[in-house]
Parts: structure tokens; C-alpha cells; sequence
């Protein structure tokens, strides 16, 4: 008997938790349609193909990391903000490893430019109005934020800090202290 009430909402929000339970890398059409016991067949009237199924799960991550990060910077500036964001992505990566991998998924420009991509770099900008940073070196830094936060979270999850002292939590501290350090104090650049 064919289950009903298939939508694509349902099948992203499946496959994402599906990507949190057995990784991103091996959700499928075909793995989904093993899970609503269905026939492949009857999932591609939602879903094009696999990487379609995918992107869905990207655009929904990215859109509930956005949501998280703006409810976190709600009335935060500097350092509180700073951390507040950072906590949102490392706290989201633990939660939902599937989902956080779905949100590097490559995406098409028209995907992306349609996704909740855009509101990410806007938080992260907005911290920076606390640092007084123009441009160029706002894009630099909104790069350089990036690049630490999906790092750490990628190696700690990877367990790469999971055999050393001190913990990955008191380090994690002190790289927030070293980048508002380093925001509150960028380097200039001589002109000319």
C-alpha cells in the first residue's frame, strides 16, 4: 500500500533527519524511498533526482541555522555577538551533523541566491559593524570567521581534539577571545 501525504517538505525534512542519522553523503532517492516504503517512482513527482533531494536539505539547514543565528544576535553587540553566532553553528553542527554537512552542499547560483545563504553573511556583517571594520577588510574578516568556525567544528567533529587536553570547549573559549581580540584590533593597511 502506497503511504500518502508525500510532499517535498515531508521528503527534505525526512531526509534530513536521515542525513543526521547515517550522514549526508548517503542520502539518496532510493534510501529515502526505503524509509516511506515506497517505490523510487513515486518520489519523483516531489524530487527530481538525489541531488535535488539534497539541495532541498541544504536550502532547509541553511534556513534553520539563519533562524537560529538571528534569534541568538537579538539585541547582542562585540564579543557577546561573536560568540553567540559562533555557539549557534558549532552547537547546530552537534546537534545535526547531517544537516551542518548539507549546509556546505555546493548550490547552484539560482539555489543559492534563492537560499537563506545571504542571511548568513548579513549577521555576520552585522557583528562586525561592532569592530568598525570597512571594506575590504569586513569581507576579510566575514571569510576569516567563517573559515574557524566551519574548521573547529569540522576537525572536533572529526575527533580530532578528542585525545589531547585541555578540553575542546576551553579551547574553543580562547579562540573566541583571540578573534575578538583580533577584530577590536585588525591590522591597517598602508596606503599606497
Amino acid at each position: 500500500m502506497a503511504r500518502v501525504g508525500l510532499t517535498p517538505d515531508r521528503l527534505t525534512r525526512a531526509g534530513a533527519d536521515m542525513a543526521d542519522e547515517v550522514g549526508f553523503d548517503q542520502v539518496t532517492v532510493s534510501a529515502l524511498a526505503r524509509r516511506f516504503d515506497v517505490k523510487v517512482a513515486s518520489l519523483y513527482s516531489h524530487v527530481r533526482n538525489s541531488h535535488d533531494l539534497k539541495t532541498h536539505i541544504a536550502l532547509l539547514a541553511l534556513e534553520e541555522l539563519a533562524d537560529r543565528g538571528s534569534a541568538a544576535l537579538a539585541g547582542r553587540s562585540g564579543k557577546d555577538a561573536l560568540t553567540a553566532l559562533a555557539d549557534v553553528y558549532r552547537d547546530y553542527a552537534h546537534d545535526h551533523p547531517g544537516r551542518y554537512a548539507a549546509a556546505q552542499f555546493r548550490l547552484t547560483p539560482d539555489a543559492a541566491a534563492a537560499s537563506a545563504g545571504a542571511r548568513h553573511s548579513q549577521m555576520t556583517r552585522a557583528i562586525l559593524r561592532g569592530y568598525d571594520l570597512d571594506e575590504p577588510d569586513q569581507t576579510h574578516a566575514v571569510r576569516l570567521l567563517g573559515s574557524v568556525f566551519h574548521g573547529y567544528v569540522s576537525l572536533e567533529q572529526a575527533g580530532g581534539f578528542s585525545h589531547s587536553a585541555p578540553d575542546s570547549q576551553a579551547s574553543w573559549s580562547r579562540i573566541l577571545d583571540a578573534l575578538d581580540a583580533l577584530l577590536r584590533n585588525w591590522p591597517t593597511t598602508e596606503a599606497g
